[in-house]
């Protein structure tokens, strides 16, 4: 049984890495796959699972990002140095929002709605989002084309925007890509600042979960704490490709064809709730 519940923590890590980049609801992912991987696991468990893995996808932006997110970097001169402060305070900014809103109705939000239909209809909306953007945007010039262009007033409502993938299946990125998008950021810059916003995000998430699974009084074993690195590892490398490949695809293309995804996914899960019921 341990052997298998790694072998389903490796899958889990590979749903993670690949979906908490692309505006298509990591969490959703990972409460869907939870309906037809069951990991031989306590649901409080599976709960924290579930968002600490996220700190392999946290640490793969670190990593590929780190000459950029660091405002000691030698390389860097006072200008740039000085930008890079700036955006770590913009991303500060961003936070609140999601910090005063989440905290409080954190276990609220756990109860209601990390369930299939829940997930399965913010998938569909989000991707109906999407598509109209990119029409509505479709031969537009953006406001904003690099990060040392985003403003605090930008930040604040990008950071808005992100409270909203508190509900699962909205996409933390998703809802934060539509938001920067809609005020007049570039794409790249959009993809680029969830990026960043995600880091902090995450590890509070992140560190919350792992202090209210102690604090219910559960404690981490040799195997949980080991399928738990296994997720968080398997999840740090595929985030790595999975955000190059993103990257790369923006190059020539828009998130239509997420939109499209969410929608295909979400109505197919809609029928198999339907079906199950």
């Amino acid at each position: 049984m341990f052997f298998l519940n790694i072998v389903k923590a490796v899958v889990l890590g590979v749903i993670e890495g690949i979906t908490e980049w692309l505006p298509i609801s990591s969490t959703g992912h990972l409460i869907l796959a939870n309906e037809f991987i069951k990991m031989d696991a306590s649901e409080e468990f599976m709960t924290m699972f579930n968002v600490v893995i996220q700190l392999g996808a946290i640490l793969a932006v670190v990593v590929l990002y780190f000459t950029k997110l660091n405002p000691f970097a030698p390389s860097k001169n006072a200008t740039e140095k000085k930008d890079t402060w700036s955006l770590w305070f913009k991303v500060i900014v961003a936070i609140i929002p999601s910090a005063i809103i989440g905290l409080p109705l954190d276990d609220w939000l756990d109860d209601h709605f990390h369930k299939f239909l829940p997930v399965a209809i913010m998938l569909i909306v989000y991707g109906i989002a999407f598509i109209l953007v990119e029409k509505r945007n479709k031969g537009k010039t953006p406001k904003i084309t690099n990060l040392t262009d985003i403003t605090y007033q930008f930040a604040l409502i990008v950071g808005m925007f992100q409270v909203l993938s508190l509900i699962p299946g909205t996409s933390r990125s998703g809802a934060t890509i539509l938001g920067a998008i809609l005020i007049g950021g570039s794409r790249f810059v959009a993809t680029e600042f969830s990026f960043f916003l995600g880091i902090p995000t995450m590890f509070g998430a992140s560190l919350l979960k792992v202090v209210k699974f102690l604090l219910e009084g559960n404690s981490f074993d040799f195997s949980s704490t080991f399928i738990l690195l296994v997720g968080t590892v398997i999840s740090f490398v595929v985030s790595i490709l999975a955000i190059k490949f993103l990257m790369n695809y923006l190059k020539k293309n828009d998130f239509t064809a997420f939109g499209w995804y969410r929608i295909v996914l979400g109505a197919i899960l809609i029928v198999y709730w339907l079906i199950a019921l």
